[in-house]
């Protein structure tokens, strides 16, 4: 485990986001490998269990309801769906933050999933709202899988910046 660093908002919120659209661009390049495509897992789903459980912010909900944008514009979906999604994870995360402080990293993970499934399950109801129609449930299944494997990049930020606030610990 390293040494906390400095809770800046550059740091802690800028960094991590440009990393997480950037990532996001790579990821949706349309590039086929023996037939098969990459696949889209939320990256920005790391962002928002990890602010929550690092420290309440007011930043943090601005920034992810801007990533939820992002995706939005970026995938070419309905304006403002993947923010509430993003959202409703972030919210569901900080509800549960007491009982995520002290746990270990299995632990987190099945938060961290829970979490995931939250937010894709209501991005599901939002979509067969919008279209009137039933999304797969296999894309959204490899989506929900690709996802929860990006749980160490959220791990990692929280461990960074965990013990960076000394009034949250």
């Amino acid at each position: 485990m390293s040494a906390a660093r400095p809770l800046e908002p550059w740091r802690w919120i800028g960094v991590p986001m440009v990393q997480v659209m950037v990532a996001t661009i790579l990821f949706g390049v349309p590039l086929r490998v023996f037939g098969l495509q990459l696949p889209e897992p939320l990256f920005a789903m790391t962002l928002a269990f990890a602010w929550a459980v690092i420290r309440p912010s007011v930043l943090a909900p601005f920034a992810i309801l801007f990533l939820g944008l992002f995706l939005d514009i970026f995938w070419g979906g309905p304006l403002g769906l993947w923010a509430i999604c993003l959202l409703i994870a972030y919210g569901v995360a900080l509800a549960g933050r007491t009982m995520m402080a002290g746990q270990n990293r299995l632990i987190l993970w099945l938060w961290y999933a829970l979490v995931t499934a939250t937010a894709l399950v209501a991005g599901f109801l939002f979509v067969m709202l919008d279209s009137k129609s039933s999304p797969g449930l296999i894309p959204l299944a490899w989506q929900f899988l690709a996802t929860i494997i990006l749980y160490p990049y959220a791990q990692r930020l929280i461990d960074l910046f965990e013990d960076a606030d000394v009034r949250f610990r």
